[in-house]
């Protein structure tokens, strides 16, 4: 049988159980590959019946889900109080969040599981908690370097093949010039090539680097970062073999005819990547994390508490992240 994939349950008032329950409910229609949950068993239930879903949910190990995923949706169980409360975030839960992921990320990394799909979080429920780390990118940074090297965490977002990638991510935007450095976009274009050719088998990817200020600078007129930080970068990168262009004016480079023409933009800062993402695929892009030991993907949306229990939200992008990382790691399985 093949390893399963596994899914992080997200934040119990989110939409994240939704999307991972109406998905299985429709796995046999929707050809999906075999995954198990982790996370609380007796919540899930709940959440199934409040959505009126008849589904029969046990709890499993990573290696008895394939068997079971035909007839039960398999959950590794966590512990914590997980209450049925759509919409009504609660740091009593926190605890079963943040070990829903951190024992989902250990099972890929033992080999148990070939690939990790997380549900969206709340990190202002985790911070009552004593959760440290700016965002979920982060966080799984710091679990898969755990006994090993740390190596820096690349966020990208994909839809088909347009795909964007923040340089900065969760920091102010008035903190963006100061923390832009020509090796911190030495280092992401670096691991975007690395990976494109060992997950996604492209040989040479094309990477378009967009300007930090308006077009992008206009030669120092409107700002130096372009001159003195991302065009040095770009040099950098292209000395080192890795097709790399620019730095170029951000308002015309997400023109999807001329986004297409690359196999990723490298932006300075979190919503410089994702307004053009979001814009031309709101509901089924896919949020990935590169530099890591494993396959991680995830929606690219929030926990969307107003529609948590409802039935209304969509899971276009969760199953785009399932899909995604199945094919990704269909060699493992």
């Amino acid at each position: 049988m093949s390893k399963p994939l596994a899914i992080s349950m997200g934040e119990p008032a989110g939409i994240g159980p939704d999307l991972i329950l109406s998905l299985y409910a429709r796995r046999a229609e929707l050809d999906l590959p075999p995954f198990c949950v982790f996370g609380h068993v007796e919540f899930l239930k709940a959440r199934a019946q409040r959505l009126g879903l008849s589904l029969d949910i046990a709890a499993a190990t990573p290696a008895e889900a394939a068997i079971v995923f035909p007839s039960a949706l398999p959950v590794v169980p966590v512990e914590g109080l997980v209450a049925d409360h759509p919409g009504k975030a609660s740091p009593l839960a926190a605890h079963a969040v943040i070990q829903s992921i951190a024992g989902a990320v250990e099972a890929v990394l033992s080999g148990g599981c070939r690939g990790l799909v997380t549900a969206p979080i709340s990190k202002a429920s985790l911070y009552h908690a004593g959760f440290k780390h700016p965002g979920h990118t982060e966080f799984l940074a710091e679990l898969c370097a755990r006994g090993g090297v740390a190596k820096l965490p690349v966020m990208m977002l994909a839809h088909g093949k347009l795909r964007a990638v923040p340089v900065t991510i969760h920091v102010p935007i008035k903190d963006v010039p100061g923390l832009l450095t020509k090796e911190l976009i030495v280092d992401t274009g670096r691991i975007v090539a690395h990976d494109f050719k060992q997950r996604f088998g492209i040989a040479n990817p094309r990477i378009a680097i967009a300007g930090l200020n308006p077009h992008a600078g206009e030669g120092g007129a409107i700002g130096r970062e372009d001159l003195e930080i991302v065009a040095p970068a770009v040099a950098e990168l292209q000395f080192e073999g890795i097709e790399a262009i620019g730095p170029l004016p951000a308002d015309t480079l997400f023109y999807p005819a001329h986004w297409a023409q690359y196999d990723a933009v490298l932006a300075m800062y979190h919503d410089q990547a994702l307004i053009p993402i979001k814009t031309v695929a709101f509901e089924d892009a896919v949020n990935l994390t590169l530099g890591l030991p494993i396959v991680r993907t995830s929606p690219d949306h929030g926990t969307a508490f107003d529609l948590a229990g409802t039935g209304r939200g969509s899971d276009k992008s969760m199953l785009a992240a399932i899909r995604m990382a199945d094919a990704m790691t269909a060699q493992a399985s």
